[in-house]
């Protein structure tokens, strides 16, 4: 299974938590997870990977050699989001998506058919 990691975006808090609750009264999104962070650093993207599911069965080796290739590859854009989410307050999370890339294709496939 591969595996991909990505910035979304800068949220407020209460608005993070709302959506992760409606995603999880529906249907369970399968291989799709996002996380929320206040710090924008690799100790506390790999401290995220401790509250994807179990039951997942995702080889989590591979997962956080996934996120630290892109901490290492993207520089730039995790200094631009860093600063985002500076600017962004105290009361707002760095959102970032972890997934593997079968399911995040179907995910996009799901949005273009509705």
């Amino acid at each position: 299974m591969k595996y991909t990691f990505d910035i979304v975006g800068v949220s407020p808090l209460l608005q993070f938590f709302d959506r992760q609750q409606q995603s999880w009264e529906q249907p369970a999104r399968q291989g799709v997870e996002y996380l929320g962070m206040h710090t924008c650093t690799l100790d506390t993207f790999l401290k995220s990977l401790e509250s994807v599911p179990a039951q997942r069965g995702w080889n989590m080796d591979r997962v956080v050699d996934t996120v630290i290739q892109f901490w290492v590859n993207n520089s730039d854009s995790i200094r631009y989001w860093k600063l985002c989410l500076t600017n962004a307050g105290k009361d707002n999370l760095l959102i970032t998506r972890l997934a593997d890339i079968t399911a995040l294709q179907a995910e996009f496939e799901s949005l273009l058919d509705k």
